[in-house]
């Protein structure tokens, strides 16, 4: 790996980061929340929603891997032992960011400043409440993401990596799921469309932005994950395309409110930015069966109009319909 393109992978993360939480204020400010506790509720759900998906990613990515070889142990071992770390960096800020989240949302449910919020009033929403234990929950999976990675780097072998999958799959589930969907108005196809969403969503974003990470600069193991890796992404965006427009009809009351709530134009902002998303995805898919590789410059550009569409989904959780 050259240093320029060291670099470049260390700075990919923070771009992604910043589009996403850009894109969460930016939306939310346009659908006329602009103080600043509607706006902490965002950004700290973006935040949390950010370190879940890549949680997910790098955990997935670990499992795609092929097995070792005498070629590829070192690169492997290198390569699980960076997930591991990362697992460790990212579970533990998840969790502080679901906290941030629930002191947020106990301020944004009370009506209160963070200065005038009762630690009562914090206990109450995060218990009483199907979104506040929610949260709970998934502080609760990002710590068990954190707790696999510490063991896992004193010994590997004591935890499977599918564990800490799991993990960061529930975490990413569970607010979605205990959010605005549990009171929809079709409240069984609400919630089930919502966790094939968020699920669905993770696996592909933050998988393909671990591969561009971790294994881009490695041929020989780029070229043993990417096919089962593309295989997945195209079934993960058929599923989140037609969870998509059944979540939006659910809570939409007609098709007409996509041009006049709020909510309904970040619906179809986020559309556009899917149907860019699938452009792309096919070329890259055409580009690697033809044996091109330059498909992975496309795969960054996809990955940020992803976390662009990431943050659009957060606004989306805080705007009423």
């Amino acid at each position: 790996m050259t240093a320029p393109t060291a670099t470049a992978d260390r700075l990919r993360p923070a771009v992604w980061t910043a589009l996403a939480v850009g894109a969460a204020l930016v939306a939310t400010a346009l659908a006329g929340a602009t103080a600043a506790v509607p706006l902490g509720v965002a950004v700290t759900r973006v935040g949390a929603d950010a370190a879940g998906v890549a949680c997910v990613g790098l955990a997935l990515v670990a499992v795609l891997l092929p097995g070792p070889t005498g070629a590829t142990r070192r690169d492997l071992a290198r390569i699980d032992t960076r997930v591991d770390r990362a697992l460790l960096v990212l579970g533990g800020g998840w969790v502080v960011l679901v906290v941030l989240g629930v002191t947020f949302r106990s301020a944004d449910a009370f009506g209160r400043t963070l200065g005038r919020l009762g630690g009562g009033e914090v206990v109450a929403w995060s218990t009483r409440l199907a979104a506040g234990r929610g949260m709970v929950l998934t502080a609760c999976c990002a710590l068990v993401v954190l707790v696999c990675a510490v063991v896992r780097l004193r010994d590997p072998d004591r935890i499977a990596v599918r564990i800490p999958l799991i993990a960061a799959l529930l975490g990413v589930l569970t607010p979605t799921v205990t959010g605005h969907a549990g009171s929809a108005p079709d409240h069984q196809l609400a919630v089930v469309t919502a966790a094939l969403h968020a699920g669905a969503a993770a696996l592909w974003v933050g998988g393909l932005g671990a591969l561009l990470v971790l294994v881009a600069a490695h041929r020989p193991l780029l070229d043993a994950t990417i096919g089962r890796f593309s295989q997945l992404a195209g079934l993960c965006i058929v599923v989140v395309a037609i969870t998509g427009v059944l979540g939006a009809q659910v809570r939409l009351a007609d098709w007409g409110a996509l041009l006049s709530t709020g909510y309904g134009l970040l619906v179809v902002a986020k559309g556009v930015a899917l149907v860019a998303l699938g452009g792309l995805g096919a070329l890259a898919r055409r580009r690697l069966a033809t044996g091109r590789t330059p498909v992975l410059r496309w795969a960054g550009i996809e990955v940020g109009l992803m976390a662009i569409t990431l943050g659009l989904a957060a606004a989306l959780t805080q705007t009423a319909p």
